[in-house]
Order: structure tokens, then C-alpha cells, then sequence
């Protein structure tokens, strides 16, 4: 037959269309092909064949390899899986790399002070060359400065910011060198008129910043601003004139952060002031500039106490609004403190030169009530300071003023139960208002009043027992059992996971009860030991060993029954804390009969001891081990 007669066609066409759909059942097999609806029969299909016509059944196509076929029956195929969603790129000013930081950043610094200097030197040659006249040299410099000024405001159109910024930065920069040379080296204008000059070069660039909401420019401006006493200064005492501009760049520097997120200001206009108020302090303080000296300190101090509760906090994740950055935590815990400690000892070198020693006391509890106050003050919403931070920390600036209002005020067993009486009051307190904070600066208290107590002098008394060193021991006693009380009392506490297990309420309880024992065993001890060694005291040796035996037998029976009473507590409310304390106090006496007792007592008393500790020991034996209290598997308090 003729390859090119329509019956061959047909029969390629029809091979064709078979390898084709056996390829679509094979995809369909495998997924790859969703099944489609039955397509219409081709009218080539349809065409009757002529009965002589041999039937050709189209043979089944050639099986290539699994190499050669994009999809083989022989192999399982998976559908494709789409690729992952590309990440954008951040732009080059969120990430920048250290060579665009050189570029851009450092060599755009170290170019502003270049030409600064350069400034500064062309200046100078032409004074010494006499190029131009001085009044021609200020004009010059004042107009390379405004023009720079003016040219940073098409680079900033333009979209380039930060160098916007820099030129400005360089022309403030030119008109402040030009107005300090017309003022202090060619006398053209006064002090006056030159200091305000500088103030509105400061004013128009923090006004600025503030319109373009630029805070490197603003901080270009705090930098001018507390260079400018410095350059128009005479080397003259001119308190009143330093101390009220610094209160206005304050002021200035508090509205700007109150609206705009920039902490940095706070912190550099709070280092400014303290560095001004110290050279002036050590270079022209005296008596007679005291009062008018305080109201600034005062105005200072306010000032920066409530500045981080305005100052607005960059909002770095909306998601954890706790998150902050450096210089927000710089000035949110920094500053407080440093503002606190500052402030209370510029009013205390004032009333110290004044000679007004029981002010000082005073003081401290005037600064103590004002912290006190700012805990009332409202929150002011996320964006502003952290409550909680200010919270904490005008919580415990308080304590410390009360505390060392203390010793400023009381002296010797005074300042013992002073100490005593504020680590109660503290613990009462958190007891009652859930302080973590407090239960925490509780003990310190304590401790310090507990060491006061060790370290006083012991003096002999005219009486026993009824004399100011047994008093104030009494008092600690009572103390440290109330802390045991309170500490029973507020045992279950949803706040005890914040904080160390050291300082958890049965912790407390535990620490008190052993606190007291101490104490008694001590307080006892000294009445003992003044009774014989100093009211009995005698020059006569002989009746001075008899003392001394007196007193070591003393000693072992207070011992014994002092071990005895608290074993006998611990049974009673079955305390394995106290036992374990009675058992150790009778451990010793046992170590003190058997080593001291035998060489220091006489016969009759050696007897009496021996026999009393040896009653003694089997009774407790003996409750023991007839377990009388029916200790051996029911509950046990650890305190």
C-alpha cells in the first residue's frame, strides 16, 4: 500500500492516538493527570473500514528505560512540592554590614570633626596672617554655616537623611566656633548676646528635630546646647545664669521625650547637668549660696524623678511589650538610681556645710515620703515607662531611705531597735499587700539590726536582767518572734515561685524560731557571766575560782533546762526543727560537762551536774524510744 494513501494516515493517526492515551492512562495512574470527562469519538475513528481491509491491532509502544522516561510505571512518582515562599530581603539601612557602617556612619563623623578642625585652623591662620578683619572672619563663618544648613534641606528632599543631618550637624557646628570667636577672641559682641545667639541656634535645631522627627539631629542639638555655657564662659561665679539655662535645656529635653521615642536625650541631658552642677559645686559653692542653691537642686532632682515615668519607650515588638531597647532600660533603672543618690547628697553636703546635723535625718525620711508618693502615680499606657520597673524601684529607694535614716538619727541600742522595728514593719507589710520586693529588703533589715546588736558594747550593769543590754536583747527577741509569726501566718503565698527558696515564708519561719533561740541562749549567757565575773568580782583569788565555778555551773544548768524546754515544745507541737535544736544544745552541754565540768567544779557541784545531765538524757532516752507521743509515722512541722 501506498505510504501516502489516506488509509495509511488513517492507521498512523489512530497508532498515534493510542500511544497518546495509553500515556494519559499512565499519568492518570499515578496522579499526576487528574481524569478528565470522555471526549467525543473522532470522526476518523468512525469511518467504516472495507471488509477485505486487515484489522491492525497497534502494537503497545516500546517500554523505554527508567533513565529515558520522564515518568515510569516501574518507579513511584510523587507530585511536585511547591518551593517555599522567598524571603524578602531587608533593606540595606534596616541590616547594615559592617562596610556600610564605616562608609556611611564612622568616615561621616570623622569627616564632620575634619572639617571642624579645618574650620578651626583657617580661623586661626587668618588672625595670625591678618587676611580679612575680625568682624569679616565672624561674618564668614556665620554664613558658611547657614548656608550649610540650608544646602542639608535639598539632600534631605532627596531622600538622603542622614547626610541632611550631617551637614546641618557641621553648620550648627560653624556657628557655634564663629559665635565664640566674636565673643571671646575679637570682643564684638558681649557674653550676653552671644549666649543667646547659641540659644537659638540650639532652639532652631531641637525645634527642628522635633518637626522632622530626626533624633540624631536632636541629639546634634543636646550636644550644642551643653557646649554653649562652655564656650561664652568668663571663668566668673554666675550661678543663677548656669543653673536656670540648664533647667530650661532640661525642660526642653523632658517635652521632646515625652512625645518622641528618644531616651537618649534623657540620658545625655541627665549626665550634662550632673557634670555642670559638680565643676561649679567643687569651683564656687559656698555658705551663702546655700538656699538658692537647694531650690535648684531641688528643681534638678524633680525634673529627672519624674522624667522616666514621661519619657515614651521604643516599641521594639508589639507582640511582648515588655521587650525594651538598651538605652530605655539605661534610663528606666539607671537613672532613677543615680538621680536618688545624686539628689540626696547634694541636700546633705548642703545641710553638712551648713552645720545642721539634725536635719540630716530628716532628710532621709523627706526623700523616703517622696518615693513613697510616686507609687500613687497613675500608668500612663504602654508606650510609656514600664510601671512595674518604677514600681520596684521607688519601692525600694524608700526602704533605703528609711533605713538610713536610722542610724542618722538614733545611736547605739536606738539604732538596733530602730533597725529591728523597720525589718518587721516591712514584712508585716508584704505580708499584707503580697510584696515580693519587701520580703526581700525585710531581712536585710533584720540582718543589720541583728549585727548592730552583736557589735554594741556590752556594758556591765548595775542590776541583772533588769538593764538596757537585756532590754534591747528582749526586744530582738520579741522582734524575730513576730517575723516567725508572720511568716507561719502567710506560709501559703502565690508569689513564693518568684523568688528564692531562701527567702520563702517557711524559710523565714525557720530562720526567726532559730534567731530567737540564739538569742536567748546569748542574752542569758551575758547575765550570767556579768552576775559573777563583775558584780561578784573580789581580789581575793580563792573567792574568785569560787565565782568562776559558780558560773560554770550556772552555765551547764541553764543549758539543760533551756535544751529541755525546747525538746519539750518540740513534742508539743510536734516539731522535728525544734527537737533537732534541743538535741544539738544538749550535745553540747554534754561536751561541756565531761571536758570543763570535771576540772572547774567541786565535788558537790560535779555531782549535781552529772546527775542532772544524766536524769536528763534518760528521760529523753526514754520518751524516745517508748515513742509516748506517738511520733513514729504521723505528721511533722518543719518549723
Amino acid at each position: 500500500m501506498d505510504p501516502s494513501s489516506p488509509a495509511s494516515l488513517e492507521d498512523q493517526v489512530l497508532e498515534l492516538r493510542t500511544r497518546v492515551l495509553q500515556l494519559e492512562e499512565a499519568l492518570r495512574s499515578h496522579g499526576i493527570v487528574a481524569p478528565r470527562a470522555a471526549a467525543p469519538k473522532p470522526a476518523a475513528a468512525a469511518l467504516a473500514e472495507p471488509e477485505s481491509a486487515v484489522v491492525r491491532t497497534p502494537e503497545p509502544p516500546p517500554q523505554l528505560p527508567y533513565f529515558q522516561t520522564p515518568y515510569s510505571s516501574n518507579a513511584p512518582l510523587n507530585p511536585p512540592t511547591p518551593p517555599a515562599p522567598l524571603t524578602p530581603l531587608r533593606p540595606l539601612d534596616d541590616q547594615p554590614s559592617l562596610e556600610s557602617r564605616i562608609g556611611s556612619q564612622w568616615f561621616n563623623r570623622i569627616g564632620i570633626l575634619a572639617v571642624l578642625i579645618a574650620m578651626a585652623w583657617f580661623l586661626k591662620m587668618a588672625i595670625d596672617n591678618h587676611w580679612i578683619g575680625p568682624l569679616g572672619r565672624v561674618l564668614i563663618g556665620l554664613i558658611s554655616g547657614a548656608g550649610l544648613i540650608a544646602w542639608a534641606e535639598r539632600f534631605r528632599d532627596r531622600g538622603y537623611k542622614a547626610f541632611s543631618y550631617s551637614l546641618k550637624a557641621l553648620g550648627s557646628g560653624i556657628l557655634y566656633l564663629s559665635l565664640w570667636a566674636a565673643f571671646s577672641l575679637f570682643q564684638l559682641v558681649p557674653a550676653g548676646v552671644a549666649f543667646a545667639a547659641m540659644i537659638l541656634v540650639t532652639a532652631f535645631n531641637g525645634f527642628t528635630a522635633w518637626i522632622e522627627d530626626a533624633e540624631l539631629l536632636a541629639l546634634y542639638a543636646i550636644v550644642g546646647g551643653f557646649s554653649t555655657p562652655l564656650l561664652v564662659s568668663t571663668g566668673g561665679n554666675h550661678e543663677v545664669t548656669l543653673f536656670t539655662y540648664l533647667l530650661v535645656m532640661d525642660v526642653a529635653v523632658l517635652v521632646l521625650v515625652a512625645l518622641r521615642p528618644w531616651s537618649r536625650l534623657l540620658f545625655g541631658a541627665s549626665v550634662g547637668t550632673a557634670l555642670f552642677v559638680a565643676g561649679w559645686w567643687f569651683s564656687f559653692y559656698a555658705d551663702d549660696q546655700a538656699a538658692r542653691t537647694a531650690i535648684f537642686m531641688g528643681l534638678f532632682f524633680l525634673i529627672f524623678a519624674f522624667a522616666p515615668r514621661l519619657v515614651r519607650l521604643v516599641e521594639i515588638d508589639k507582640d511582648d511589650p515588655g521587650r525594651r531597647s538598651a538605652w530605655d532600660n539605661l534610663v528606666l533603672v539607671l537613672l532613677p538610681i543615680a538621680n536618688a543618690a545624686l539628689g540626696f547628697l547634694a541636700f546633705y553636703f548642703i545641710l553638712d556645710s551648713l552645720g545642721a546635723e539634725w536635719a540630716k535625718p530628716w532628710l532621709a525620711v523627706v526623700f523616703a515620703a517622696f518615693y513613697l508618693l510616686l507609687l500613687r502615680l497613675p500608668e500612663r499606657g504602654r508606650l510609656h515607662a514600664s510601671p512595674a520597673v518604677l514600681t520596684g524601684l521607688h519601692l525600694a529607694a524608700a526602704v533605703v531611705f528609711l533605713t538610713i535614716a536610722i542610724p542618722l538619727k538614733a545611736h547605739g541600742r536606738w539604732l538596733t531597735i530602730g533597725w529591728l522595728t523597720e525589718g518587721a514593719a516591712l514584712l508585716w507589710v508584704a505580708s499584707r499587700v503580697r510584696s515580693v520586693l519587701l520580703r526581700v529588703l525585710s531581712p536585710l533589715c533584720l540582718i543589720l539590726g541583728l549585727i548592730s546588736l552583736m557589735l554594741q558594747d556590752q556594758a556591765a550593769a548595775a542590776v541583772v536582767v533588769f538593764n538596757q543590754r537585756f532590754a534591747t536583747y528582749c526586744f530582738a527577741i520579741g522582734a524575730f518572734t513576730f517575723v516567725a509569726w508572720l511568716a507561719l501566718d502567710g506560709s501559703v503565698d502565690e508569689h513564693d515561685e518568684n523568688i528564692e527558696p531562701i527567702l520563702r515564708w517557711p524559710a523565714l519561719a525557720a530562720a526567726s524560731v532559730l534567731v530567737v533561740n540564739l538569742l536567748i541562749l546569748v542574752a542569758i549567757g551575758w547575765e550570767i557571766h556579768y552576775y559573777w565575773w563583775l558584780l561578784k568580782w573580789s581580789d581575793d583569788g580563792a573567792l574568785r575560782h569560787l565565782h568562776r565555778m559558780y558560773a560554770q555551773f550556772t552555765y551547764s544548768a541553764f543549758f539543760m533546762l533551756f535544751g529541755a524546754l525546747l525538746l519539750a515544745v518540740g513534742f508539743w507541737r510536734r516539731s522535728a526543727f525544734l527537737r533537732w535544736q534541743a538535741l544539738v544544745l544538749l550535745a553540747a552541754t554534754i561536751g561541756k560537762v565531761f571536758l570543763m565540768d570535771i576540772s572547774e567544779l567541786a565535788e558537790g557541784y560535779r555531782i549535781l551536774s552529772f546527775l542532772g545531765l544524766g536524769a536528763l538524757l534518760l528521760g529523753v532516752s526514754f520518751v524516745y524510744q517508748r515513742d509516748l507521743l506517738k511520733l513514729r509515722g504521723a505528721g511533722e512541722r518543719t518549723a
